[in-house]
């Protein structure tokens, strides 16, 4: 998948991500994410929007901070 996905589909990439099924994502998670979706970020630049995505501090990235984040990608 190349093109960033919306609504349901958005839920389901990040819900087939989230091996924890705690309903958030950690680093490694959100990596998994961005290779489905097919995003060639470095480390570098995904470690970044991680931190950028996680807007409470708690060191996870919740469905909506993760929605914001592929909402600003476009």
């Amino acid at each position: 998948m190349t093109t960033t996905p919306a609504g349901d589909d958005l839920h389901i990439v990040f819900t087939r991500a989230d091996l924890g099924g705690d309903q958030r994502l950690d680093l490694m998670e959100f990596t998994l994410v961005l290779e489905d979706l097919g995003l060639s970020w470095t480390r570098s630049e995904t470690q970044d929007r991680f931190e950028k995505a996680d807007a409470n501090l708690d060191g996870f990235i919740s469905f909506e901070e993760f929605r914001a984040v592929m909402e600003a990608q476009g």
